[in-house]
């Protein structure tokens, strides 16, 4: 058996190479990243409340953590957040501005879940909790959009990602901190909305894909090979 490559079949051999190898790196990357996510998810959601930080920015050193917060929620500027379900059920995300009780600003609050039908807060008036609240939460940052996400419609409260700047405008407030935070407010009245609403069993099957994307670049090489082998 001799080996004699082609030229056009070796090009397209060795592009595709590079990608399924680029490929199988990036899943690599990919679960360093999310291992320590979960790292970070587990130890401070799980840690003792902090107080709520004082402050319009707050660093990537404090999502996840645990706060405790007291004030009052402005109800009539509620925002809702699409995209989001709970056990398969599609629904919205209420968010509703917290007004501090130690007189230090507003903070927005992920309240929970609602079903479609429930969107409009007169469905729901028992949970439009009056009077000041205490509960505890977690910190996320405000992020901005992702690659593929929708503008948001401010007109029609149709909100595809948390923008602080623009929801202290409409609610009046001069301004917002670069953070929300999901709020474990246990016992809501009437049961809407579903609080609680962040996953500490998040899966990480980059290294899975990894293996894939390499196994697939061996095949193509084997391939190759087998393609090119004449007899003499």
């Amino acid at each position: 058996m001799t080996f004699r490559p082609r030229f056009w079949p070796t090009v397209t051999t060795a592009l595709m190479l590079i990608a399924l190898l680029g490929l199988g790196s990036w899943q690599v990357q990919r679960y360093s990243w999310k291992a320590d996510l979960l790292e970070k998810l587990s130890s401070r959601s799980q840690a003792a409340a902090m107080a709520l930080p004082n402050g319009l920015t707050v660093s990537e050193d404090l999502e996840f953590q645990r706060v405790t917060l007291i004030g009052t929620y402005l109800h009539e500027h509620e925002f809702h957040l699409f995209g989001r379900s709970l056990r398969g059920n599609p629904g919205v995300h209420v968010l509703t501005p917290l007004r501090r009780a130690d007189g230090k600003g507003y903070v927005i609050v992920d309240r929970g879940w609602v079903p479609f039908d429930k969107r409009s807060a007169t469905e729901r008036s028992a949970g439009q909790v009056k009077g000041e609240v205490t509960f505890e939460g977690i910190v996320r940052l405000a992020n901005g959009p992702g690659p593929f996400s929708p503008d948001n419609d401010p007109v029609r409260n149709d909100w595809f990602f948390v923008e602080p700047a623009a929801m202290a405008k409409l609610a009046g407030i001069d301004a917002l901190p670069n953070y929300y935070v999901l709020s474990g407010a246990a016992n809501v009245p009437g049961g809407y909305p579903v609080s609680r609403q962040w996953r500490l069993d998040i899966p990480n099957n980059h290294a899975e894909y990894a293996i894939t994307w390499y196994l697939m670049a061996l095949v193509l090489i084997g391939i190759y090979i087998v393609y090119h082998r004449q007899k003499p």
